[in-house]
């Protein structure tokens, strides 16, 4: 009976104080976070209830098993289990609390200056997440050491490894050079200011906004929703456009090619117009110019202002079409056009023209009105 009960008794008795302590601390967590909302710190430390309660459970078991004296022919295999569960139970725990502790740090930052400094919060929300990736990495590193150690075959073999541990960096340094020079550039691009997560960038001639960055990747979400994964190393080698760099505000252009009778006055005043009706420009400033000519047409340009990068698109495409659509319905003929006549040959030898030396007027082609029908 007191085999049976013993480890009965250990083993539930573990067990049970687990979830009681477990249940207790979660209680406690959840008194905190009502009592404070301005942090959320309390509500992101009950993430960590099930690998904190596998660190209890593993701990109890772990010392306690002994006394339970349960298969005890496989009691050195039973406890370095326990000891591996601890072990990673310990590394996801340690992780856990350290995002809660980064994202609050964050979130409390972020919520004092986002209406002053969105572009500063962009570039520490970029670093934190490089910084948590960076912990994760490290503790898991250093949780399967741990775990590796604990096998008597490991260290014996230590003095070997530690022995050839020079010959294997240089080995690994060459084999991993691509790997190596990406985790340094995503350090660079971390905490030189470079991107940012949030950015609108334009790169190999594809425009799109900053939606990750990890240690050796980065991810451009385009405007048609595709994704672009580049290597950080990129962004640290060649040049790219940053639209989001400084102030987020923008000037954008649009361009038509009128023919020479077009009104420009009344183009700027249409246009200013158009843009008191446009919601996303801000304002600032706009202006209309003609830029060049051809001898069928000329150039005229519209500048406008817009608060990022999105708006100055919206901007852009609105004036666009809506001056197209004021054109053709109250000036047709400052559309271009192209002008046509009839083609003259030179004269025969004789000094006559043959029949055929002019092209018939049914065979020539008009767009919009030529000038001899002005």
């Amino acid at each position: 009976m007191e085999n049976l009960l013993r480890p009965l008794i250990v083993v539930g008795g573990s067990v049970v104080l687990t979830l009681v302590i477990g249940w207790a601390t979660d209680f406690l967590l959840r008194k905190a976070d009502r009592r404070h909302h301005d942090t959320p710190l309390w509500g992101l430390l009950r993430r960590a209830r099930i690998p904190y309660q596998l660190v209890l459970c593993a701990a109890l078991l772990r010392g306690s098993y002994e006394q339970a004296q349960l298969l005890q022919s496989r009691e050195e295999a039973v406890g370095r289990t326990l000891t591996l569960v601890l072990i990673g139970s310990t590394a996801w725990l340690v992780i856990r609390i350290a995002a809660a502790i980064v994202e609050t740090s964050y979130s409390r930052y972020a919520h004092a200056r986002a209406h002053r400094d969105p572009a500063r919060v962009r570039r520490v929300r970029t670093q934190v997440t490089l910084i948590m990736r960076v912990v994760s990495a490290v503790v898991g590193v250093v949780a399967a050491a741990s775990m590796l150690l604990t096998f008597p075959a490991f260290k014996a073999a230590g003095a070997s490894l530690l022995a050839s541990a020079g010959i294997l960096g240089i080995v690994a340094g060459v084999a991993a050079q691509s790997t190596l020079s990406n985790m340094f550039a995503g350090f660079q691009i971390a905490f030189g200011d470079m991107v940012r997560i949030g950015d609108t960038v334009v790169v190999d001639g594809e425009w799109g906004t900053v939606e990750e960055i990890t240690l050796t990747f980065l991810t451009v979400r385009t405007w048609d929703e595709r994704r672009i994964t580049m290597p950080v190393s990129y962004f640290t080698s060649k040049p790219f456009e940053n639209w989001s760099r400084g102030t987020p505000q923008m000037t954008g252009i649009v361009f038509w090619h009128v023919d020479h009778s077009a009104p420009v006055e009344a183009m700027r005043d249409k246009l200013r117009d158009i843009l008191r009706e446009c919601p996303a420009w801000d304002g600032r400033a706009f202006n209309l110019s003609v830029t060049d000519s051809t001898p069928s047409t000329m150039e005229v340009r519209a500048l406008v202002t817009a608060k990022d990068a999105d708006d100055i698109w919206t901007v852009r495409v609105t004036v666009r079409e809506e001056m197209v659509r004021w054109l053709t319905a109250e000036h047709p003929y400052a559309l271009p056009r192209v002008n046509t006549a009839d083609a003259v040959l030179p004269p025969s030898r004789n000094g006559h023209r043959h029949a055929h030396d002019s092209v018939p007027a049914q065979a020539r082609r008009f767009h919009g009105v030529s000038r001899t029908e002005r």
